[in-house]
């Protein structure tokens, strides 16, 4: 599984504050970062044009993909449980905004 994001992405540092990632190994990727393999990655899910509308997007192990905050944060909440660990916080029932374009890939 794999959540990509990039640095300027509210939504996207949300999710990483939220839940502890490693231990229920999911992989982020960080775009923008002149890291050529996180772009490659993306690309062989053909999600570029996805990841120019939004970020965060979370690809499934059965390689579909979320792009929309709530069902990614969902999501993640189910699989902390089936973990018994990850969260940190627990759902605000408000989700951070992007007012300033940032959570795209640019």
């Amino acid at each position: 599984m794999t959540l990509f994001t990039t640095d300027d992405c509210v939504l996207c540092a949300q999710l990483k504050k939220q839940f502890d990632l490693p231990a229920m190994e999911v992989q982020v990727e960080v775009l923008g970062n002149n890291d050529a393999g996180a772009l490659a990655h993306l690309a062989w899910h053909g999600l570029v044009e996805k990841a120019r509308k939004g970020l965060p997007i979370l690809v499934l192990d059965d390689s579909s993909a979320l792009h929309e905050f709530p069902h990614i944060e969902s999501h993640l909440l189910d699989r902390a449980a089936r973990y018994g660990c990850g969260v940190t916080a627990k759902r605000s029932g408000k989700q951070a905004g992007c007012d300033s374009g940032s959570c795209a890939l640019q």
